[in-house]
Parts: C-alpha cells; sequence; structure tokens
C-alpha cells in the first residue's frame, strides 16, 4: 500500500542564528538516516540515533525515520565498549540519505592529525549535498577533518575541546553547549546530549507531540535546551609545564583577587603582548575569557559542594556580587545559581563555612 505523502519541515538559519521553518511536500516513506559507524566505534553514541530517532512516530503510528547503521564495509567494527558491531549496510547508503549522522569514533588521522583515511574521505564525500549532516561527540572530528565545519558553529564533548582547536582552528567551538545546529550541519556535545539533539531533530521535523512521543518510549526527558552548559570538570595544569600553565595554576589559586592582563604577564614574566599570544596559543581563550570561565566553574564547584550563601559564592570566586554572578550563570549556563545548586547538591558531607578561593587540593 502506497504511504500518504506528508509535509515535512525544511530548517534554514538567520542571521541572528535562529531557525525558521518552511513546509515542502515529502517523498513518500520515512526519512532515511544513515549512521556511519567508524573504528574504533563508541557503542553508546551508536545506538541513540536508531533508539531515539526510530522510536518517532506519527499520529497513526507510521514511522518517521527509518534508521540504518553503515560502515565502510559491512565487516565487524570494533567499538571502545569491549564488543563488535556488524552493520547491515555499506557506504553506498550514503548516497541516499536524507540524514547521515556520524557518532564517536576514536579513529586516528581526524583526531590526532586532522587528516581523513581514504575510504572515509571517499565515504564522506559520497554524501548528497542537500543531506542534513550530524555528529555526536567526536564524530565532530571526522566532519571538521572532511572540511564540513569550516567557518561553522559547532560542539564536541568538553575532554577533547582544547585538541580538536588544535587540529581545526577554523571551526567555531563552543564546548559549553550541549547541541549546535548551523545550516544542515549538526553537533552534539556526547552521550546523553546525542539524545537531546535527536529528540530536537524530531521536535524540528515533526513538531513537540512527535518528539514527546519518542522521549516516552525512551524514559527520557523531552527537552534540554541546546545552550545548556555541559557542566564540564574543572581543569587543572601540570604545575611543572611551561609556558602560561604555572602562571594558570597561580590564577586558579588566587580567582577572589584581581587578575588583570598586566599581573598575569608580570607573574609570567612576559610582556602583555608575548603573555596574550602564548596563552591563547596554549588554550584557544584569550585570558580575560579563561579567567571568566575559571571563576564560573569554581562558583558551581561551590555551589554543588557548600552551603554558602550566592554572595559569598560569588565573592570567593572571584565574580564580585550575587547580581554578577547570576547574569554570567544565566549567559553562560542558562540557569540561575539556585536552579543549579538545587540540580548539582552533593548532599553527603557538604562543607560549610569560610572558603578561600582556593581549589581543593591546591594550597597557597
Amino acid at each position: 500500500m502506497p504511504v500518504p505523502e506528508q509535509t515535512m519541515p525544511i530548517e534554514n538559519s538567520d542571521i541572528s542564528g535562529q531557525r525558521t521553518r518552511q513546509d515542502r511536500t515529502a517523498a513518500p516513506g520515512p526519512h532515511l538516516v544513515a549512521v556511519l559507524a567508524l573504528a574504533p566505534l563508541v557503542g553508546f553514541d551508536m545506538t541513540i540515533p536508531p533508539t531515539v530517532l526510530g522510536s518517532a512516530r506519527d499520529e497513526d503510528g507510521n514511522r518517521l525515520y527509518d534508521v540504518r547503521v553503515c560502515g565502510l564495509s559491512t565487516e565487524g567494527i570494533a567499538t571502545t565498549n569491549g564488543y563488535t558491531i556488524v552493520p547491515e549496510f555499506g557506504p553506498e547508503l550514503l548516497s541516499r540519505a536524507d540524514t547521515v549522522i556520524v557518532p564517536g569514533t576514536q579513529i586516528p588521522g581526524p583526531r590526532t592529525q586532522g587528516v581523513l583515511p581514504r575510504e572515509v574521505a571517499a565515504a564522506m564525500a559520497s554524501i548528497r549535498p542537500d543531506a542534513r549532516i550530524v555528529s555526536i561527540c567526536t564524530g565532530a572530528f571526522v566532519l571538521a577533518a572532511a572540511g564540513m565545519l569550516d567557518g561553522r558553529r559547532a560542539t564536541t564533548h568538553w575532554n577533547f575541546a582544547d585538541a580538536f582547536r588544535a587540529l581545526y582552528p577554523r571551526v567555531r567551538l563552543d564546548e559549553n553547549l550541549l547541541f549546535v545546529n548551523d545550516g544542515n550541519i549538526w553537533s552534539a556535545a556526547g552521550l546523553a546530549a546525542g539524545i537531546d539533539l535527536c529528540l530536537h531533530i524530531i521536535r524540528t521535523d515533526h513538531g513537540s507531540a512527535a518528539a514527546n512521543g519518542a522521549a516516552r518510549y525512551c524514559v527520557v526527558p523531552p527537552w534540554r535546551e541546546g545552550g545548556q552548559s555541559q557542566f564540564i570538570e574543572r581543569n587543572i595544569p601540570e604545575p611543572g609545564a611551561d609556558g602560561t600553565a604555572p602562571t594558570r595554576l597561580w590564577a586558579l589559586r588566587h580567582l577572589g583577587h584581581e587578575l588583570d592582563l598586566n599581573s598575569l604577564a608580570a607573574h609570567a614574566r612576559m610582556s602583555v603582548r608575548t603573555f596574550t599570544r602564548r596563552f591563547k596559543a596554549e588554550t584557544g581563550m584569550a585570558p580575560g575569557a579563561w579567567i571568566l570561565q575559571q571563576r564560573l566553574r569554581h562558583a558551581r564547584h561551590l555551589l554543588e559542594t557548600t552551603d554558602l550563601p550566592i554572595d559569598e559564592v560569588a565573592r570567593a570566586a572571584g565574580m564580585g556580587t550575587a547580581a554578577s554572578l547570576r547574569h554570567h550563570m544565566r549567559t553562560e549556563l542558562g540557569v540561575p545559581p539556585l536552579t543549579y545548586r538545587k540540580t548539582f547538591r552533593a548532599s553527603p558531607g557538604r562543607r560549610t563555612g569560610a572558603l578561600t578561593a582556593a581549589r581543593p587540593g591546591l594550597d597557597d
């Protein structure tokens, strides 16, 4: 029996980065999604699209997406989780797919050298020009190595952000986001953020009812804002490292103090110009932006682990006032301090009382 035509939305980006929608008549049948599995494959990431998109149904119970897993061949693909998968399809599927999803992978070329192996490059080149292309977690390295992210906004797992920036400086990476869409390119931070992005794809294509139905089936929250932070763990530079690392370590111990560019450069015994250049080369960020990021991370740590009032948290983290902390947390994380504390408070063994800006394990 022929499947009736259905109306599906197309997305376009306006100059503000917001998504606009217009309708077109789609070809009969569900939207074809190809999940390109590349070894060593992050197994959890690979299971997300078939599970979430595969559970989306219209009002009559018909599948909205036909999700198929493909590889560079139909031979077994090793995962990072101790098992092997055998895809049903080879790379020929990519040329027919409406959406191509690249899950997380530890494939060496894109992760270490910024280049694609020949067979992967050929597979990526076969994707239709009008296809939607999606990465989950370190799948973003594959899209970047293929040149698909040049000049575009994207995200990846926060733990790999520094390596990503070093290899792909032309990508506008923001590891603070759960997911990002820029034109026909979509990217998710990894793991649970891949679920969020797949639900967002369903919502964009078919509306909230379809997305909520898929979320209920998968027993996951139907919506988390893509702009919500990944809630990144704090990174502490090695004390014996060269360059600006000793100054960064010193700054982490004194976040509650004034930390302007002159004082940072003086501590590093460099000119302001040299310090700024070296700092950005090592971190991918300007000193002021990095200091703000570390202060926010320390404020989040205090909110999670202490009962300090918000104004004291703000002072200890070098944010000045509670109003300043609220402003920056809303801007960077999408949530105010009290909401963050209720969500992430560690109930056993909370510390109370006055704290310095130094982080646990960092002595003056």
